[in-house]
């Protein structure tokens, strides 16, 4: 995703990708970024987390685990859900993946080597899903729930409308 800063110094992210986005430049750069980062926490990448995470980032659209079920099972060897599930939340402890709660599915995360909480711009046309890097965001959100003396454990924020490519046709 492209970064620019406003005034304020906060990120910009150019949300979703246009016509000519190299998609295959994501994934590689994707699962780059996880052997580094499980080489450095000493956690494993075996080829069954590998391979979860790159259907995931196979496109920008949420993937349901049970799709994922499907992708990995041949005929002559098929794939249980508790396998699939482990893997997801070894990526998910490890910042690889999301968790998108509304669509019950899971995204790559494009911010994996950095502690944040997770914001997605969803459409809800073409399905493309985008994760925001608004800190003041989850600071706001965070400051609020301290006013109303609420404990927040996690912070997911999910805005649903259509993509820019969407909006215009």
């Amino acid at each position: 995703m492209a970064k620019a800063e406003n005034s304020d110094g906060e990120k910009l992210v150019k949300a979703f990708h246009g016509a000519h986005h190299a998609h295959g430049r994501c994934v590689g750069r994707a699962l780059s970024r996880a052997d580094a980062l499980c080489r450095q926490r000493g956690a494993r990448l075996t080829t069954m987390r590998r391979r979860v995470l790159e259907l995931i980032w196979d496109s920008h659209k949420a993937v349901k685990a049970y799709d994922l079920l499907d992708r990995l099972s041949d005929g002559e060897k098929p794939v249980r859900p508790p396998t699939v599930y482990r893997a997801l939340e070894f990526l998910m402890a490890h910042g690889l993946v999301h968790r998108v709660d509304s669509l019950n599915a899971f995204v790559g995360c494009s911010g994996a080597d950095a502690d944040h909480n997770a914001q997605f711009l969803i459409c809800q046309q073409c399905g493309d899903v985008s994760e925001m890097d608004g800190a003041a965001i989850g600071k706001a959100v965070a400051r609020q729930a301290q006013l109303a003396g609420f404990t927040v454990r996690r912070q997911t924020v999910e805005l649903h409308g259509e993509c820019p490519r969407c909006s215009a046709s």
